[in-house]
């Protein structure tokens, strides 16, 4: 959830403080959800969602893993 939390505000150029007040949350408090150090509540959820303007499974939603770049071995790498 932090992360798409995140993703989202970000997409939106918003701060943390102007969500915050769109959510009727302290900034301190976003900040932790953001940084995933507490949980929070369907209500805080629904309240981020609807200032956010996203559907409430958007920031629950499991966001894909990246896949790590093949970096080419050199060839003095691939002898060892």
């Amino acid at each position: 959830m932090a992360v798409n939390v995140r993703r989202a505000r970000h997409a939106r150029k918003i701060t943390q403080e102007e969500l915050a007040d769109r959510a009727a949350l302290s900034a301190r408090y976003l900040g932790s959800i953001e940084r995933a150090t507490v949980s929070a509540s369907v209500t805080v959820l629904g309240r981020l969602a609807k200032a956010l303007s996203v559907d409430p499974c958007e920031l629950i939603r499991i966001a894909p893993r990246r896949k790590k770049s093949a970096v080419p071995l050199s060839p003095a790498a691939r002898s060892k």
